[in-house]
């Protein structure tokens, strides 16, 4: 006699996911921070890269963040837009808690050393210094300092967004 299957090992669970599907998710306060993420990521991204990293052991950490996230949160995001979150059985409210907490992480390091480069070059000049090709010393300038400050600025803003959607992750995972 043929025995019957059992039925628990034959089905799979369906996908836990609270978040809407397709461009139902830009109306909603995760879709919007999503998006933040991406835009200030982004300016992140193009202020470091704008500058010659005169601190490239710390600046390269930013831009590795920078970079790392702004193509995961477009991703991520992605994955909402097209519907396909629906179709991987996963919990996908565990996994916004985790995605967001390990880029809380990693951004609110990158915004420290950013702040780092920043404030050494507020003083005397003389702290942060750049090695041109050849052997003269060049100091970080002004315009360097600026673009400094205004990428610490959002690699601020950018943490707060990640911490934003991480708090609002793990309140859908506990629901």
């Amino acid at each position: 006699m043929a025995e019957t299957p059992n039925p628990a090992t034959t089905s799979f669970p369906a996908p836990t996911i609270s978040l809407p599907l397709g461009m139902e998710i830009l109306r909603t306060y995760s879709g919007a921070l999503i998006c933040l993420e991406i835009v200030f990521g982004g300016l992140v991204w193009i202020l470091v890269a704008s500058t010659n990293v005169s601190v490239p052991l710390l600046q390269g950490w930013v831009m590795f963040v920078s970079v790392t996230m702004f193509i995961c949160s477009s991703l991520y995001l992605a994955l909402f837009l097209l519907g396909l979150a629906d179709k991987i059985n996963t919990d996908w409210n565990f996994m916004d808690m985790f995605y967001h907490f390990i880029a809380l992480l990693f951004y609110f390091g990158a915004f420290l050393l950013e702040a780092t480069v920043s404030s050494a070059g507020a003083y005397a000049n003389s702290t942060c210094i750049r090695r041109p090709h050849g052997n003269i010393i060049t100091f970080l300038d002004y315009r360097e300092y600026t673009i400094n400050v205004a990428a610490a600025i959002f690699s601020f803003i950018v943490t707060l967004c990640y911490g934003c959607s991480m708090f609002m992750g793990f309140r859908r995972w506990r629901k």
